[in-house]
């Protein structure tokens, strides 16, 4: 649901799969998280799809 919500908006993103991607599974876990989905935008992490969480964290670094 992520995915479609940013491509409906426009705004590109790199998807990073922790299932096969080792070095993402770690970056995750740096994060102090263990469930996915998480969205990083800017500042913000955004645990699960949350479509009012992704729409102000788009609105505060201007990407719509």
């Amino acid at each position: 649901m992520v995915k479609v919500y940013l491509s409906r908006k426009g705004v590109p993103f790199n998807e990073l799969n922790v299932s096969i991607d080792a070095d993402a599974d770690e970056e995750l876990r740096a994060m102090g998280r263990s469930t996915t989905p998480i969205t990083v935008i800017g500042d913000h992490q955004i645990v699960g799809y949350k479509p009012r969480d992704l729409e102000g964290a788009l609105q505060d670094v201007g990407l719509i």
